[in-house]
């Protein structure tokens, strides 16, 4: 049986994460999610950093930081927010000089859940999840997103009912899009911040290429600009989805946008 004072312990605010969560069951479930997504996104983390690619490592610590937030790890959604801001002002400086503190953080982290899970991550989903809504295997749902919260959210509630794909940047949502017949594509919840292609290109290609009607798009952030959304809000997407979110916000925008597909 799983400690939850290993986790508090250490500097975890589980209490805060139960605000998003709500039960410790969930909160259990996303985090093994969060151990099998963590050790890529440092990888490519540390790539950026050898590679001086300021806007790319950007996004992926804004990604790192928001996690971090979800599952009350403080400290880490500290100086993960330090380091997107830095990295933002392409201070490559800052973000050389205080590598190591953020990755001997994250790497804490990671250690501390694998020894809380038990050091034996799960499949998040078993074949008996029930999901919500009539829908069908035939149909998909594209979720465009490099953070596995709203990953795990989408499957836990439409996996018996969608067959769901997950794109980690807009290059990969585009490539699924180019290779999926419209007909098939139940909706597209799309992140704006990411790596390679970002979400407003995939919104160009949808505008160009008239898909808009034939795949509804929500946008799912945690970029809070007035002027982001505004800008968002000029292609004709379904509606915008702001992080922290919780998974009644998620089925909700998701039938929301299913609903505006054309037949």
């Amino acid at each position: 049986m799983k400690d939850v004072n290993l986790l508090v312990n250490n500097g975890v605010n589980v209490n805060k994460a139960l605000e998003l969560f709500g039960d410790m069951a969930t909160y259990d479930d996303t985090l093994v999610t969060f151990l099998n997504d963590a050790e890529n996104k440092l990888k490519q983390i540390d790539d950026y950093k050898e590679k001086a690619d300021m806007a790319n490592y950007a996004i992926l610590v804004h990604s790192l930081k928001s996690d971090a937030k979800y599952f009350g790890f403080d400290k880490l959604a500290e100086l993960a927010y330090d380091h997107e801001m830095k990295s933002k002002a392409n201070d490559f400086y800052y973000v050389s000089d205080h590598f190591d503190e953020l990755m001997t953080e994250a790497k804490r982290i990671v250690n501390l859940v694998r020894k809380y899970l038990g050091k034996e991550p799960v499949e998040l989903l078993d074949d008996d999840d029930n999901g919500s809504g009539t829908g069908s295997k035939n149909q998909t749902i594209l979720v465009v997103d490099d953070s596995a919260i709203i990953v795990n959210f989408v499957k836990k509630i439409f996996d018996n009912q969608y067959n769901v794909l997950i794109a980690n940047d807009g290059a990969q949502a585009l490539d699924i899009v180019k290779n999926t017949p419209s007909s098939q594509m139940a909706c597209m919840l799309l992140d704006l911040n990411m790596p390679n292609v970002n979400g407003f290109e995939v919104l160009d290609y949808f505008k160009n290429n008239d898909l808009f009607k034939k795949v509804p798009v929500s946008i799912i952030t945690g970029e809070g600009s007035k002027d982001i959304i505004e800008k968002a809000f000029t292609y004709p997407i379904v509606d915008v989805l702001m992080k922290p979110f919780n998974e009644l916000n998620v089925e909700s925008i998701v039938n929301k946008t299913i609903s505006f597909k054309s037949e």
